[in-house]
Order: C-alpha cells, then sequence, then structure tokens
C-alpha cells in the first residue's frame, strides 16, 4: 500500500454458528453447481465491490472441513484470515467455569464472535452472516461507506421484512427503527412468522406483536469503523457480567447497535440497496436457494464457476 492510500475494507463473515434449526452446518451446504456455498457469493460480491480481505469467525472444531468444504476453493484467489470463536475465547478462566458448571455448550453470539476477529481486522470493517445472500448491491453499498476517508460513523443495510421471512418456521431478526437516515433503535425478535392476518413475533409469554410487512430489519449486514472494538470489548464484557450462568443467552451484534446508538457512542447510516436477500433458516428454504443461484447464474450475474 502507498502511503497516504486507505486500506481497502475487510469482510469478516460469521461462519461459527450451529445450525439447530437447518439440522447441520447451513454455512457448510453447497447450493452451487461447483459446490458453492452462499458464502462464496457474498465473497465475489465483496471483492467486485472493493473489499480487500476476508475474515472468517469459525469454531475449531470444523476447521478441518471448512477448510475441505469451502476454503479450498478460495486458495490462490481471495485473501483470507481465519479467526476462532469458541466458548471459552476471551472468556475470563472464572466466568467459563460458572458457564460449564451451569451446563452451557455453545459460544456467545454474534457480537462475541465479532470480538474474536480483532486481530485481524486492520481497516474499515463489514460484517456479514455465512448463511445469507446479501446481493451485489449490498456489498457495492456498504463498500463504497467504508471507502470514505477519516470514516466515524457506522453503517447498516436494512431489508424490509416480507422478504426475510421463512414460510416453514419462525425466524429471528433485528427490528429497526430509522429516522433521518440514521439507526434510531433496534430490537431483536426471535419468534416472528407470518399468520392468516399478518406478520406477528410471538413472545415467551405468548404476547404478540403486530409488524408491517415494510418494518425495516437487521441481517446481520453491518459496516464499522476500526475504532468500534473498544467498545465492543466493553459491552461483550457487561453481557457476560450478568448472562455467564444462563445457557442460552446470546450476546447479538443488532443489540450491540442498539447499544452504541442510544449511548451516542456511534451514529449509524441506514442505506438502501435495494438487493435481494435469502437465506437457509431450516431444511425446507434449500430448494429455494438452490433454484435461485441457478437463475442469477444463467442470467449471467455470476459465472458457472466463481473461482477458476
Amino acid at each position: 500500500m502507498r502511503n497516504g492510500e486507505t486500506k481497502k475494507p475487510v469482510l469478516a463473515v460469521l461462519a461459527a454458528g450451529m445450525g439447530s434449526r437447518y439440522g447441520g452446518l447451513k454455512q457448510m451446504d453447497s447450493l452451487g453447481k461447483q459446490g458453492e456455498v452462499l458464502l462464496d457469493y457474498s465473497v465475489f460480491d465483496a471483492l467486485r465491490s472493493g473489499f480487500g480481505k476476508i475474515v472468517f469467525i469459525i469454531r475449531h472444531d470444523i476447521e478441518k472441513e471448512f477448510e475441505a468444504r469451502v476454503l479450498a476453493r478460495f486458495r490462490g484467489a481471495v485473501d483470507y484470515e481465519l479467526a476462532y470463536q469458541d466458548m471459552d475465547s476471551l472468556i475470563p478462566s472464572g466466568a467459563y467455569a460458572e458457564a460449564k458448571k451451569a451446563g452451557r455448550t455453545k459460544p456467545w453470539g454474534t457480537a462475541h464472535a465479532l470480538l474474536c476477529a480483532q486481530e485481524k481486522i486492520d481497516a474499515p470493517f463489514a460484517v456479514i452472516n455465512a448463511d445469507d445472500f446479501y446481493g451485489r448491491d449490498a456489498f457495492t453499498a456498504i463498500g463504497g461507506f467504508l471507502s470514505k476517508p477519516d470514516l466515524k460513523d457506522g453503517v447498516i443495510i436494512p431489508y424490509s421484512l416480507k422478504k426475510t421471512l421463512s414460510p416453514k418456521g419462525t425466524v429471528t431478526r433485528g427490528i429497526c427503527v430509522i429516522r433521518d437516515g440514521n439507526l434510531v433503535s433496534i430490537d431483536e425478535l426471535t419468534s416472528i412468522a407470518r399468520e392468516e392476518s399478518g406478520v406477528f413475533n410471538t413472545a415467551s409469554d405468548g404476547t404478540k406483536r403486530f409488524l408491517p410487512d415494510d418494518t425495516p430489519v437487521s441481517m446481520n449486514c453491518w459496516g464499522f469503523p476500526l475504532s468500534v472494538f473498544t467498545d465492543l470489548s466493553r459491552y461483550v464484557s457487561d453481557f457476560l457480567a450478568v448472562s455467564v450462568k444462563e445457557l442460552k443467552s446470546e450476546c447479538y451484534l443488532p443489540m450491540f447497535a442498539d447499544w452504541l446508538v442510544k449511548n451516542n457512542l456511534l451514529t449509524i447510516k441506514a442505506v438502501n440497496a435495494e438487493s435481494e436477500w435469502f437465506g437457509v433458516t431450516y431444511q425446507e428454504d434449500r430448494t429455494f436457494a438452490v433454484n435461485r443461484i441457478a437463475e442469477l447464474t444463467a442470467r449471467g450475474a455470476y459465472p458457472a464457476a466463481l473461482w477458476t
């Protein structure tokens, strides 16, 4: 890099998920004709949109399979590094012992995963899920935003709720309030589904909350300046202080973003990219994803073989 040049933005890919509703490791399920998984298309779009290095956040126990089924295609074509999120990653020994004693068996969620990648990220960066398709327009928008000199703000690419539902079951979505182009708040709802009279979230006590179809939601397509890691470290530490004994509690990235804006620590801009989204929450979603990728490839949006 020449003096005065800005580093290309980094893409961090959250690929350590357990896939409990999918019934397997959906981040490594082959959906393209050459064995591509969904993150192949995100990486391809990111590189076309000005991103440089890719950081994949995985668990140690899936490393060999991830190497064989995903990374083998990238060698020589993609500049990437691995970061690791395990249950004991960056967790104080005392807190880890308490969690184990309480019976916890899984890592601590997407905010914790991002913190685990801090040492690998050396430029403004985007964060995405490995098992979602975001569309090239999303990467073009977020890459352009992150390439601004003296970047101080964050960014979210929101999607309309109606475009992110699964016909096969409930989904988790970050419900956004956006005002004057800025994210004002975000509420992580974990049981959203379409019913006969509309879309509702059903709380644990059975209470239902109606959600309009055009509600903007987070699909974990974020962009941040490097300075955000100071606040992220504090947020994860505070979360663990109160939640370490809870078996299923997770430190969600959208809730971190909500905390940032409500405490005036970071302005997060909402940039509408009009991108298509689809994902594989359930096995039944797989057929649509396979067919849609085939359609996009047939019309020339992607080459038949991405990395050759």
